[in-house]
């Protein structure tokens, strides 16, 4: 089968477990799309009834399942939660330029709240090479923590009140562990990753950003999710997280 660029599938719903109060983990199976689809990607979801399709990141995919994790913001993802294990869910996918990375190298992952789940896919591929910390607001939103220590090197949690793990930010630890890492890769919050990208700078490391934006069409057609990128000096021109990104190197973003 060979699938066009941004051709909508269905997927079965083959498992449905919850992390938190508002936070699914969805398991989709659709064999032709997990064969493509790279860490740091997304997936425009259909929801019954409603015009525009939800974008959640990739968190994992395994074989022919697709893993998506995602939090109730709203009331088509609230619809979306309820969906029955068996049915088929329509998305579009695999979306978005994803990280790139470099198996070989000792790389930092850090996730922030729902950034979290899309740094769980890219740091498998760097395996005991990967050092992962992550960052929620307290103890009771933290999530797939046994999923990363499954694989990764070390794996690192804070939180904002010092609930579980190191009471802080993100870039506490991050600076303890950025001597000998050769790149960082974030999602998160804006204030996260503009921090991270300064550390990255003040330390000469490599840093790629997966940003968050609101987005409506997801393939680059509405110019609804656009982003200020430098290209020299001063200057700057818009691109479009959802068809450039979501992944972006650090430096070029205009903070």
């Amino acid at each position: 089968m060979i699938l066009l660029k941004y051709d909508a599938q269905d997927c079965k719903l083959v498992s449905v477990k919850k992390l938190t109060d508002t936070i699914f983990d969805f398991r989709l199976q659709n064999k032709q799309l997990a064969e493509i689809t790279k860490p740091g990607q997304f997936v425009q979801v259909y929801v019954p009834g409603k015009t525009l399709r939800r974008p959640i990141s990739v968190c994992d995919v395994e074989d022919d399942i697709i893993r998506i994790v995602f939090e109730i913001r709203g009331e088509g993802t609230d619809i979306l939660s309820k969906t029955d294990i068996g049915k088929n869910i329509n998305i579009i996918a695999p979306l978005g330029k994803g990280f790139d990375i470099d198996l070989d190298k000792k790389t930092v992952f850090v996730g922030g709240g729902i950034g979290v789940p899309p740094m769980l896919y890219s740091a498998k591929q760097c395996g005991k090479n990967a050092v992962v910390i992550n960052g929620f607001r307290d103890k009771s939103a933290v999530i797939l923590e046994n999923d990363f220590k499954n694989f990764a090197g070390k794996v690192i949690t804070t939180t904002d009140n010092g609930t579980y793990g190191i009471h802080g930010f993100v870039t506490q630890p991050l600076a303890e562990e950025i001597t000998g890492a050769e790149l960082i890769c974030a999602c998160g919050p804006t204030p996260m990753l503009r921090n991270i990208a300064k550390l990255a700078k003040e330390n000469n490391i490599p840093c790629q950003v997966s940003l968050e934006q609101r987005m409506a069409c997801g393939v680059g057609a509405c110019l609804g999710c656009a982003v200020s990128i430098k290209i020299s000096g001063d200057s700057t021109v818009y691109k479009h997280v959802c068809k450039d990104g979501p992944v972006f190197n650090a430096e070029e973003v205009a903070w």
